[in-house]
């Protein structure tokens, strides 16, 4: 992570780049402390393009910081890139994405708003919806439908398209002869101009998301504008501990799953990442880490993440639930989620069962996952993929745990 000395502590934590930095002509510290003075809010822009259904704590990293500047009175310029998100962000992709549909889009955008918290008290909510003058929310369809043909043209014509091969994506993929469509190259374009519609002084982003931030920062000038700073976020490792948090790697905690599977797949990070979760999921000093023991900060990391977006009563709840799972005190156990059995055809073999019900995407890789033994039923490992189970009673109120990251109870 990046400390700069002379930004306040709140702007510092977590970030992994500002640009331009400290040390050039346009400097942060200075901007902040003549708003201040001055009594000026600044305008900082986060884009979120719903691509999909589920925020996932790795998104939450960006929310969080958005929320730091809200906090000390600057104001949130939220963009729902629906017009953007029907081309897709090639940042990350060897491929041309599938485009949306505007239904899509506008389904997508309503539950992203409502798992930061929109219609919530500012302390129960992601972002702060509540206090006037906090937050703008804008949707990129506003100004980018408006332009004509004359006006995409001349956006076109302030960039080049070396430029655009400097696009690490598009330099992997014209190198390796993978098609790149001519509607990609407009996406950084159209982000960029999103910072000349909504006047950023500030651009939040993950680390993946330079080369478009950078591109905002061209229009402006482009346009006569001041440009913006962009600071730029970790990308949240996901819990296999190797790629990033992505619901393709089926490796992500999203924001609106149960208390019990949050707080039991965070209490199950590896060692090594728990820092990074503490550093960017919570507030709390990293002196903690020096404190506690690794076994103690996974405990105490996974009840404070699963309190900042559940409450602490349902955090504390499910951590106590997790620990008689574990012991095997299953009466004991409150709320988990239910496995409905009502349409499974008796008798059944294990493997078949666990893909009929969708926990798998198909019974080999239910096999495997049997075979490896990261299958309990009432903490009982289970190994043999044929096993029967010749009537509903056999399975009745038992809780299921898959690995690290599933724990359900079958229906009674």
């Amino acid at each position: 992570m990046v400390k700069t000395s002379e930004l306040p502590d709140w702007v510092n934590r977590g970030i992994s780049e500002l640009f331009p930095s400290q040390h050039q002509e346009q400097n942060l510290a200075s901007k902040l402390n003549v708003t201040n003075k001055e009594y000026r809010k600044l305008t900082v822009k986060l884009g979120i393009d719903p691509t999909g259904a589920d925020i996932h704590i790795g998104h939450s990293i960006l929310f969080k910081k958005l929320r730091s500047f809200q906090d000390h009175g600057h104001v949130a310029v939220l963009i729902i890139g629906d017009f953007t998100a029907q081309i897709g962000d090639p940042t990350g992709k060897n491929k041309t994405r599938v485009q949306l549909t505007k239904e899509e889009v506008a389904e997508n955008a309503k539950t992203y708003l409502q798992q930061l918290g929109m219609g919530k008290p500012a302390n129960q909510s992601i972002l702060d919806f509540e206090t006037e003058g906090r937050i703008e929310i804008k949707k990129n369809s506003e100004w980018l439908e408006n332009l004509n043909l004359n006006s995409i043209i001349e956006l076109m014509s302030s960039s080049t398209v070396s430029q655009m091969l400097a696009k690490e994506e598009f330099n992997r993929r014209y190198n390796s002869q993978i098609p790149i469509s001519l509607h990609e190259f407009l996406y950084p374009l159209l982000q960029g101009y999103d910072s000349v519609a909504v006047d950023a002084d500030i651009e939040l982003g993950g680390t993946d998301q330079k080369f478009n931030i950078a591109i905002g920062r061209d229009l402006q000038r482009y346009f006569k504008k001041e440009p913006q700073f962009g600071i730029l976020l970790p990308i949240l490792t996901g819990l296999d501990g190797v790629k990033k948090m992505s619901k393709s790697e089926m490796n992500t905690v999203s924001l609106n799953e149960e208390p019990l599977s949050m707080y039991s797949k965070l209490e199950n990070v590896q060692d090594e990442m728990i820092p990074s979760y503490i550093e960017l999921l919570t507030d709390f000093d990293l002196s903690i880490l020096k404190s506690k023991s690794p076994r103690e900060l996974q405990r105490f990391m996974a009840l404070e993440v699963t309190a900042n977006f559940h409450g602490r009563k349902n955090a504390l709840n499910a951590q106590s639930n997790c620990e008689k799972i574990y012991l095997g005190d299953n009466e004991n156990v409150g709320d988990i989620p239910i496995v409905d059995l009502v349409n499974i055809d008796f008798p059944i073999k294990f493997f078949y069962l666990l893909s009929y019900l969708k926990f798998f995407n198909s019974s080999s890789e239910a096999k495997r996952a049997i075979k490896g033994g990261g299958i309990r039923i009432d903490n009982i490992k289970i190994l043999n993929p044929d096993l029967v189970f010749n009537s509903i009673d056999e399975l009745q109120g038992k809780i299921i745990k898959i690995g690290k990251k599933i724990t359900k109870r079958f229906s009674d």
